[in-house]
């Protein structure tokens, strides 16, 4: 997985009603001063690439946009940033086919249906959605590899909205936009939660209507419905870091550098406001107490799919307490189990049967109490091919 370095931290040119780094701004957290050697330096240990996130990372001067871009393609061949888009110019879309830089745009929908991601006033937020509308349409049409991240909210997937967004993602779709995220609103506030929070049917509604719109569209296809289906048959080495078992002190699918060279976990498990530091080892405590904890607890116990699911994002858990399974549980049960359906119907083969999950779970848990990870790809591997269990560094 790439590095999310943040040269600012958490600075930003919005003020989104739902954003997760919410905490750190009311702690009132100041960024230090980026220092360019010390990010290279810490980057250039290690072998991945770096996406460049933020708050907002255009908001970094574009002379060191170009010295960071130049870099990191003739070190690594490519890069990347995460934005919302409001910013772009010219000068960027130059960068980022000089450079090979990816594109991900945050944004929840055209006009009124962003108006969560906030800038002053209705007027200037929407003519900052103007400006990342068309910034989308000028990559798309400079070939610029660019996808979207779509929260889902009662500003955009209401059964109202949802046409609305259809026929904008429709369009997405036309234009060239290949992968979009899905998000689930993570809600860290009990106002967020009232004004803008989806019900669990409203949020189950809108997905499994997506997957739907998802076999109408040319090219565009929607991660989050191709993670389920590769679980459910134990194809997860290439899922998103949602369903890997995240430990919340070290967020080993997110490697966090901030501009002083610091490293950070995923700010998404983030609740207290402080900028932890990364822990140099990992635990897995949580899932193994989710696997035996009764689910009027907060656990997982008994769950069908928690081979696939492991309690979900530590980030949405229950109270915000990252010990809990997630808050969206019964959002993903009938997801997993819609696909389940789907995929039987389908006549899939590689369907995971009862007695291989349990024996896989089994295995899963003997490996995380040695403070390991292993993907259920590898495990298969054991179970179909026994041979001694090497676990990862």
């Amino acid at each position: 997985m790439p590095t999310e370095l943040r040269p600012l931290g958490i600075q930003c040119n919005l003020r989104c009603c739902y954003c997760y780094q919410k905490h750190q701004r009311d702690a009132e957290v100041i960024s230090q001063p980026y220092q360019m050697e010390m990010i290279k330096s810490a980057l250039g240990r290690g072998k991945a690439s770096f996406v460049l996130f933020g708050g907002e990372p255009l908001l970094v001067p574009e002379t060191d946009l170009e010295d960071l871009w130049c870099w990191g393609l003739h070190r690594f061949g490519r890069n990347g940033i995460q934005t919302n888009g409001t910013l772009i110019n010219e000068n960027h879309i130059r960068m980022f086919k000089d450079y090979n830089v990816r594109v991900g745009i945050s944004i929840d929908g055209p006009g009124e249906l962003n108006d969560a991601r906030w800038v002053r006033s209705v007027e200037t937020t929407r003519n900052a959605t103007a400006n990342t509308e068309a910034a989308i349409r000028r990559l798309c049409k400079e070939n610029v590899h660019t996808s979207l991240i779509v929260a889902l909210h009662r500003k955009n997937a209401t059964e109202e909205k949802l046409p609305q967004l259809t026929i904008w993602l429709k369009e997405m779709d036309q234009i060239g936009i290949c992968s979009v995220r899905l998000h689930i609103l993570e809600v860290d506030d009990p106002l967020v939660q009232k004004e803008y929070a989806l019900s669990t049917e409203e949020n189950i509604h809108a997905l499994l209507h997506f997957s739907q719109v998802e076999r109408e569209l040319k090219r565009m296809s929607f991660d989050v419905f191709r993670d389920i289906r590769r679980l459910l048959v134990g194809r997860d080495g290439h899922c998103t870091c949602c369903w890997a078992a995240c430990d919340p002190y070290s967020t080993a699918s997110v490697r966090g550098l901030e501009g002083t060279g610091k490293r950070t976990i995923c700010g998404r498990a983030n609740k207290d406001g402080v900028d932890y530091v990364k822990s140099d080892t990992q635990g897995y405590e949580r899932y193994i107490a989710l696997y035996i904890s009764p689910q009027a607890c907060g656990g997982c116990k008994g769950c069908r799919y928690f081979l696939m699911c492991k309690g979900q994002c530590p980030g949405t858990a229950i109270a915000g307490d990252w010990r809990n399974r997630t808050e969206h549980c019964q959002v993903w049960k009938a997801l997993f189990e819609h696909f389940e359906k789907e995929m039987q119907a389908e006549g899939n083969e590689q369907m995971l049967s009862d007695e291989l999950r349990r024996v896989l779970e089994a295995e899963l848990i003997r490996v995380w109490s040695t403070g390991h990870n292993i993907s259920m790809e590898h495990l298969l591997q054991k179970v179909r091919k026994p041979l001694p269990l090497k676990l990862p560094e």
